[in-house]
């Protein structure tokens, strides 16, 4: 059903039944209205009637039947619609006329604030009373049917039925004309949305205001539905394209440590009898094989999982306790390494912890093993610190190495996916994992030289100066970056 006939409908049904209930409160203020009338009839008419009462009552007393007769006239004339009754002091009628109660011994004897209702005989009287003083005292009762404003509560009523009749049909022709031009943008919106092509995205529904707020919500609203399913249509892609990439390049960069492992696996099982030390050293290729393998498989689930991440995993961080932990875990892990630490108390940043642990892991590692000279142990120097600037806060954190240093022409290249350097017993995806989360961070990671008096002499080792965004002070809204390929792109 069209939702302009279910607004005609309601209006049909609402209309009259909002038309009767007004005809209801309104035959209550006319029925009251009309016993006001009634009332301060009865009472006008007792005022004007008093003194003549008061003289037929000091006639009938005095037994002057001539004036009698004629107050009984003039009393009768000034209420000819309503009915009289006057009793003297000992309770003798003295006069009654017109329609009253036919039991007189239900009369008040009193009415102080005006008429009241008396029942009887299947009928309803307003009754007032009035005392009548004076040398000859006695009663006045005035009586007026109370059904005599019957007549106009029921044209009254007949009226209110008609309009609830009349009102019916009409507001329903109005509903639906009102409702057909009303809801006219919703049928346009309708259209639109049903030649929607999904795949053109956001920008094919035009959200111009028809200054409608039901209208403009509905729009608005589709218009987001379409942007939040254009972006997991991206993210569905990315996603399908990270995973084809991460099966392609393991199983590129896995093939070589696998071969090598079946030969080690082939001569094993064709020499059974091998001497010892032969077997160790195959033995030892093998444990290096795997260990190479783990760590290349560890490493591109980093790499594709920060091709995933969604900024709901980010959070504010303590970059100062991130370092202190992770220096703390290399030197457990190198002891023979030199490590040394500046960090201020807390530095905190917006981040995600397993890609800045990652970061941290990686970068340290990397200074671990290329960051010294032959036959010299390494040695290895962090700092941390914040620095202000135009663009906001950042913090900056520096790993020096004394290590023989990367040429200019290769810095770049050492972020680059399976990039090794001769010999490297690494994965090539260290750095490729720094630099993904650093730029994830909003942040960036360069490759210099540390400056002089580092410890080894001008123009030795090697300096990783990572730069992340200081934590704001309102609410941070992070916005990670469109493009994240870094397991699927080309070197």
């Amino acid at each position: 059903m069209k939702l302009a006939t279910r607004i005609a409908l309601s209006v049909t049904v609402v209309v009259p039944l909002l038309v009767l209930a007004a005809g209801l409160l309104l035959l209550g203020l006319v029925n009251r209205d009309l016993h006001n009338q009634q009332d301060t009839r009865l009472q006008d008419q007792a005022s004007a009637t008093l003194p003549d009462v008061r003289t037929l009552l000091n006639a009938d007393r005095n037994g002057r039947l001539k004036v009698e007769q004629n107050q009984h006239r003039l009393v009768l004339d000034n209420v000819l619609d309503a009915g009289i009754l006057v009793r003297a002091a000992d309770g003798t009628v003295v006069l009654k006329g017109g329609p009253q109660p036919a039991d007189p011994a239900r009369l008040p004897q009193s009415t102080p604030n005006g008429p009241v209702t008396v029942r009887g005989g299947g009928h309803a009287w307003r009754v007032l009373t009035v005392p009548v003083a004076g040398a000859a005292p006695g009663t006045l009762w005035l009586f007026a049917p109370a059904s005599a404003t019957d007549p106009q509560i029921a044209a009254v009523r007949g009226r209110v039925v008609l309009v609830a009749l009349l009102a019916a049909p009409v507001a329903g022709l109005l509903g639906y004309a009102l409702a057909g031009r009303a809801t006219a943008s919703v049928r346009r919106l309708s259209r639109r949305a049903a030649e929607l092509d999904p795949a053109a995205g956001p920008a094919a529904f035009p959200t111009a205001p028809v200054h409608i707020t039901e209208v403009d919500e509905l729009s608005s609203a589709i218009g987001q539905l379409l942007s939040r399913y254009d972006e997991q249509a991206h993210r569905t892609a990315q996603a399908l394209d990270t995973a084809r990439s991460f099966s392609s390049a393991a199983s590129h960069e896995l093939r070589t440590p696998l071969m090598s492992m079946r030969t080690d696996l082939d001569v094993l099982a064709a020499h059974p009898d091998l001497p010892a030390d032969e077997r160790a050293e195959v033995v030892g290729d093998l444990q290096r094989d795997h260990a190479r393998l783990l760590e290349l498989l560890t490493a591109l689930r980093m790499l594709a999982q920060g091709d995933l991440v969604e900024v709901s995993a980010f959070g504010p961080l303590d970059l100062s306790e991130l370092v202190d932990s992770a220096v703390g875990e290399t030197a457990r892990r190198r002891p023979e390494v030199e490590l040394s630490a500046e960090l201020p108390a807390e530095l905190r940043v917006f981040g995600w912890d397993a890609g800045l642990r990652i970061l941290l892991a990686n970068l340290l590692g990397n200074a671990v093993v290329h960051g010294h000279l032959p036959d010299r142990p390494a040695r290895i120097t962090v700092r941390l610190r914040a620095e202000l600037g135009p663009q906001g806060g950042q913090a900056v954190l520096t790993v020096d190495d004394e290590g023989p240093g990367i040429p200019p022409a290769e810095r770049e290249a050492v972020f680059r996916r399976f990039h090794h350097r001769p010999g490297s017993p690494g994965s090539g995806l260290g750095l490729t994992l720094v630099a993904q989360q650093a730029a994830l961070h909003r942040g960036t990671v360069t490759v210099g030289t540390p400056p002089t008096g580092s410890g080894a002499g001008a123009g030795t080792g090697t300096r990783f100066e990572l730069r992340l965004p200081l934590l704001a002070v309102d609410a941070p809204t992070l916005q990670l970056p469109a493009r994240r390929d870094w397991i699927s792109r080309a070197n």
